[in-house]
Formats: C-alpha cells, sequence, structure tokens
C-alpha cells in the first residue's frame, strides 16, 4: 500500500469567518462559505473529489488559527488523522492569514488533540481497514454537568418536521463530466465547478438594510480602475439581477462612459444633479432615472457618466454634489460601483470613501501602479477608525495588462499586497479589456472564471453592517 506521505499534497487554511484557501499544484482556489465549518467540509470534499479521479488517497495540510492538522483522504471522504501541531503554513497559501491567537502546544503523552474544532481527529483504525466515516461540521452539544438541571422537551417539541428542506446538487454540467450527464448519466460536478457554483451563490445575494457601495481606487492613472469597475458591476448584474450602478465618481475626465455603452441619450451626472430633489420626492419612478443613466443591454448594469470633454473647472462636483447623487442612487440601486479619479485629497473623492462598504485597490503588474495602491491603503490604516477597517479589509485585484509581465513579477506584487488587504486576486491578460468597450461574453473564459472568483471576494465583505 502507498502510504500517505507519498500521496499528492494539498494545503488548505480556514479561517473563523468562513474564508479560506486551497492549494494543489500550485493552483489556487479561495474558499467562502457560511463559517469555517463550511469551509472545512468543502475542503474535505474537493480533496475527496481529488482523490477519487486519481484512485488513491491524499494528504490534506489544514491550517485554522494556531494550529495545523494533516489529514489523510480518501475518494468516499473518509478521513484519518496523520498529524497535529502548530501552524506552518505553506508558502503557496498566497492570501494574508487572519490574526491568531498562539498554539497550544502539543502533548507529549496520548492526551485529547490540540486540533481546532473544524477538523476534529478521527478515531478511524489504520489505512490497513477500512476508516471510519467522519463529518465535519459543528461538534455535537457537549453532555450537560452532572447535577445540572435537563430539559424536557415535549413530543411536539422533539418531533422532526416532515418538511426538512433539501437542496440537491445538480448535476455536471462541465467537462468530460458534463458530457456524461448530458448524455443521461447522472455524473457529480467536479470540486472545480462546485467551487464556481459557490462563488455564483456568493455574487448572487442580495443584502437587507442600506445599499451596498464599493469604491474602485487607485491614486495613479491607468492602474485598471475603470476595467475592474465595470467588470465588478456586470458581474453581480449577470448573476444576481438589477439593480447595479457605475458610477463615474470622477473629477477630471473619467472614462467609465468611454468604455461601456451609451443610451438613447448624452446625459451625464451634471445633468442629474439639477434633478434630485425630484427624483427623491415621493411621485418619482425608476423609469424617470433611465433619462439620465445608461442602461448595459448585454452586462444588465446602468452607468451614470462623468463629462469626460468638459474640463475639471467646468463640471466642479463638492462633497454635498456626491451626497445628493449617493442619496438618488440609494433609492433606485442595491448595490453601487463608484469608479474614481487620481486624486486622494479631491473632496469629492473623501466623500465616496466616506459612502464606501467596500474597498477595491485596482492595480496592473507595473511597479508604479502597485505602489501607488499600497501608499493609499497604509494611509487608510495610519487614519484610523472606520478609513483603517476598509483598508485591513480591502480587495486588491491585480490585472495583468501587459501580456509579457512573468509570474514572477505578479507574485511579488501579490505577496507585497498581502499584510495590506484582506484578499488579492489575480486577473489574467486578455485583449478585450485592453482598449474599447468591455463586455463580459467577450471575455476569455479563463477571465471571466477569475472575474467571478474576484466578485465573490468583493461580496463576502458586504454582508456585515458598517462599524
Amino acid at each position: 500500500m502507498v502510504e500517505p506521505t507519498a500521496w499528492p499534497r494539498i494545503d488548505a487554511e480556514t479561517r473563523d469567518d468562513g474564508t479560506g484557501i486551497y492549494v494543489m499544484e500550485g493552483q489556487r482556489t479561495l474558499i467562502h462559505a457560511a463559517d469555517a465549518a463550511a469551509a472545512s467540509r468543502q475542503i474535505i470534499d474537493m480533496a475527496a473529489d481529488t482523490a477519487a479521479q486519481i484512485n488513491r488517497g491524499v494528504t490534506v495540510h489544514a491550517t485554522h488559527g494556531g494550529a495545523t492538522v494533516e489529514l489523510a483522504v480518501y475518494p468516499d471522504k473518509t478521513t484519518r488523522q496523520i498529524s497535529t501541531g502548530p501552524a506552518t503554513p505553506s508558502p503557496v497559501l498566497r492570501e494574508k492569514p487572519a490574526p491568531a491567537a498562539p498554539a497550544a502546544p502539543v502533548p507529549a503523552s496520548p492526551q485529547p488533540s490540540t486540533a481546532p474544532q473544524y477538523l476534529a481527529p478521527s478515531t478511524a483504525p489504520s489505512p490497513v481497514t477500512a476508516p471510519t466515516p467522519r463529518t465535519y461540521g459543528a461538534p455535537p452539544p457537549a453532555a450537560p454537568p452532572t447535577g445540572a438541571p435537563q430539559v424536557v422537551l415535549s413530543r411536539r417539541e422533539a418531533r422532526t418536521s416532515f418538511l426538512q428542506a433539501e437542496r440537491a446538487e445538480r448535476a455536471a454540467t462541465q467537462g468530460i463530466r458534463g458530457l456524461l450527464a448530458r448524455s443521461g448519466i447522472r455524473v457529480s460536478p467536479s470540486s472545480r465547478e462546485r467551487t464556481e457554483r459557490t462563488y455564483e451563490t456568493i455574487v448572487s445575494q442580495h443584502w437587507a438594510g442600506h445599499p451596498r457601495t464599493i469604491a474602485v481606487v487607485n491614486g495613479k492613472g491607468g492602474a485598471g480602475k475603470t476595467p475592474v469597475a465595470i467588470n465588478l458591476s456586470s458581474t453581480f448584474a449577470r448573476y444576481g439581477g438589477a439593480g447595479v450602478l457605475a458610477w463615474d465618481n470622477n473629477q477630471t475626465r473619467g472614462t467609465l462612459g468611454w468604455r461601456t455603452e451609451q443610451g438613447p441619450h448624452d446625459k451625464t451626472l451634471l445633468d442629474l444633479l439639477p434633478e434630485v430633489e425630484r427624483l427623491l420626492g415621493p411621485h418619482a419612478k425608476a423609469s424617470d432615472l433611465t433619462a439620465f443613466v445608461h442602461h448595459q443591454t448585454r452586462d444588465k448594469f446602468d452607468v451614470l457618466r462623468s463629462k469626460p470633454i468638459a474640463l475639471a473647472q467646468d463640471q466642479r462636483i463638492t462633497p454635498d454634489d456626491v451626497d445628493a447623487l449617493h442619496r438618488v442612487a440609494s433609492k433606485f440601486y442595491r448595490l453601487i460601483v463608484m469608479d474614481s479619479g487620481n486624486d486622494e485629497s479631491d473632496p469629492m473623492y473623501r466623500r465616496m470613501i466616506h459612502h464606501t462598504d467596500q474597498l477595491v485597490v485596482a492595480t496592473s503588474t507595473r511597479a508604479d501602479h502597485a505602489e501607488a495602491g499600497a501608499l493609499l491603503l497604509e494611509e487608510l490604516t495610519r487614519q484610523g477608525g472606520r478609513a483603517e477597517h476598509l483598508a485591513r479589509q480591502a480587495v486588491v485585484i491585480v490585472s495583468k495588462s501587459d501580456p509579457r509581465a512573468s509570474a514572477k513579477d505578479i507574485a511579488a506584487i501579490v505577496h507585497g499586497y498581502e499584510d495590506l488587504a484582506r484578499v488579492v486576486v489575480e486577473i489574467p491578460f486578455d485583449p478585450a479589456l485592453v482598449d474599447g468597450q468591455i463586455i463580459v461574453e467577450n471575455l476569455r473564459p479563463a477571465t471571466r472564471a477569475a472575474w467571478l472568483e474576484a466578485t465573490a471576494a468583493v461580496a463576502t465583505g458586504l454582508g456585515d453592517p458598517r462599524p
């Protein structure tokens, strides 16, 4: 029998908020789940799927908080613990780890394991006999202490409802598995397709309470802010439905309008400002706003343009104007993606930050673009309070705008942002992003997949109320 030490290795990390990362043979997949237990189950499912494809087990080096556990995972999803100890993250785990408490020392003699609850050790026998299946969910409720009052449930309270909701997994749709499923053979999706479906679910959700605002920033021109704003807006709209606005919050010749479809008019935010009070009135309808925004017929979001042919002095926007426009946008849209200018001292820019729920730093693979984004995050962190919170929870999107950029160049930028932001996501080079209008269906499949992952990372930060 091949020992687990010779099996393919998978590195995984989970965090208390349900995010994590799964890495095999250099390919990284972001995990977005409801909590750490759900993230762990997803990792085990993905590892078991890989094991089934190669018809033997795999080893998973899973890290959470201050501890690491090494598991043997078999094709039938059974597991066996190999070792446990203090966290020793693999260098391929390239996301910034969340702050963790010091790990408890591993006892020298056999004792109850100090492994984190999300990967409790299995009591299965050695692999010579069939390992015992385990469920990696929340731990069972502890028995009440001796002498504690017992809670007695009535038969009605204790009865399990017949209406238990079960969500059947859809058959595979991609690759050879999808081909078999379409031929009538029910085949489960691959781990890659499952992950993609998870991203789709995250991006499709709507949030209760106030409409959410995303600000796309970088103090350097040409860093890719406008393509990021467009692709986030289109991905949110395509999966989550209508109610998404891309707003060119730019005092100096914003180009969002040049890279998106124009509606049957040429109106900009300058035309909208005099109509704010009417649009905020009780008799205003969503259709009234159609005269001022430009609907994207294929990607299903709306664009509020600036006026790039005008000089900044001819379209000066004040903080009060930003507040007024944001009130209108919040009345008619559930999600607002604000493209920004390059002047971080501009009152218009600063007021945008005031309304922001999720900060997104856009950068290309150029060193000056990356440095400008990093300096912005460091400055917000120094300000403390809500600005610091936005910086630490920021998502950084690194777009490979130059096809000659090497993997080493990209890795250096990703590594440089790890301690500054919550998540760093890479976007591959795609000619459809270089010039002209950006339309999702014109992008390569790998690029669309990367944007879905990036948008899921952004969406994960929109659920919590503002601090």
